[in-house]
């Protein structure tokens, strides 16, 4: 446990489910649409801390680019240097809040942490559950237990490390899981805020600014029965600076793919193998255009990251002006398992 002399909770919204309404205009379709203020309104009891808002977007996830990742990030830290603030919470839609809150923790650089939160219902539902979230967020985030913590991903009562988190469930209430790592601790509805492991923290990662003009492209290119090249010749001629190869199985592929991983890499592409698989790290064992052939030709093994945090790490360091060297040994790093030891 760490000391915190903050007074206030920040909560940065930036739109997502939780935030969003049906729009008869729009023939009932689900919009973002309601600010920060009122998410706290929403609210069912005042929240254990007092809490400042700061609407940074009101949209949804799903539309959101690496350049507006940063964005949000930048806005973390700006919030964070106020030695008045507790800890932070983002209100972010599900659909890509493993790779926002993914990049905040990779730079994060604080005692004080990040909570992501969010809803499944929007907020015009019978029974949001989007209130609730935020609450159990706040209370997370002004919490003596979560300091040192980095980001957390608090939802359905439930507490997330960000490496190896993602979202499981399209509609159910406990959308996220973390099958590798599992979770770290509990929130009640009373705001009773248990954490019961601690995670190896590594130095934070410089955080660009990325111009959405000037955003190096990243490609997630999908491995599967009979693919060819096609796809992932066409992402190097788009002119992508990094590709992660969402390959089956330990992070496999076949020969047509491992000709293109060959041409991508000797043309300058980065290329990084994910896998599709739930759980488990991704390591070059098999022959005849497997993972061994595809680090022969070049790429990267993930480690335990998926395709989305995968792009997120090839992302930042791309625009950190890392080499390919550079980068396998980042993932060698990020994509380890860590220690976890008790709280």
């Amino acid at each position: 446990m760490t000391n915190r002399e903050g007074t206030h909770v920040v909560l940065l919204a930036t739109g997502g489910t939780i935030s969003s309404r049906a729009r008869t205009a729009d023939e009932g379709a689900v919009i973002a649409a309601d600010t920060g203020a009122q998410l706290i309104a929403s609210l069912e009891a005042d929240p254990g801390y007092p809490v400042r808002v700061v609407d940074v977007a009101c949209e949804g996830s799903y539309l959101l680019t690496f350049a507006d990742m940063t964005t949000i990030c930048a806005q973390i830290a700006t919030a964070l240097a106020d030695p008045t603030v507790r800890g932070i919470v983002v209100t972010h839609g599900t659909d890509t809040m493993e790779e926002t809150a993914y990049l905040a923790d990779l730079i994060h650089d604080s005692v004080s942490p990040v909570v992501f939160t969010g809803a499944q219902k929007s907020a015009d539902a019978v029974e949001p559950d989007g209130p609730g979230n935020l609450a159990k967020a706040i209370a997370v985030a002004g919490a003596p237990e979560a300091a040192g913590h980095g980001v957390l991903i608090a939802f359905a009562g439930e507490i997330f490390p960000i490496q190896g988190v993602r979202k499981a469930q399209t509609f159910a209430l406990d959308a996220f899981a973390n099958p590798d790592f599992g979770r770290v601790g509990l929130v009640t509805a009373a705001g009773r805020v248990t954490i019961s492991s601690r995670e190896e923290r590594f130095p934070p990662l410089p955080l660009p600014v990325v111009a959405s003009d000037e955003s190096h492209r990243v490609d997630v290119v999908s491995a599967y029965p009979g693919a060819d090249g096609t796809l992932l010749r066409a992402s190097v001629a788009a002119g992508a600076r990094g590709i992660v190869l969402q390959a089956t199985g330990s992070g496999n592929a076949n020969h047509a793919l491992c000709q293109a991983v060959a041409e991508a890499t000797k043309s300058g592409t980065v290329v990084v193998i994910s896998t599709r698989v739930s759980a488990g790290p991704v390591v070059p064992v098999y022959g005849a255009g497997g993972g061994r052939d595809l680090v022969s030709a070049g790429a990267i093994p993930s480690g335990l990251l998926r395709p989305s945090q995968s792009m997120i790490l090839l992302s930042l360091l791309l625009h950190l002006g890392r080499d390919a060297a550079a980068v396998a040994q980042a993932f060698a790093r990020y994509g380890a398992l860590r220690s976890h030891g008790a709280q």
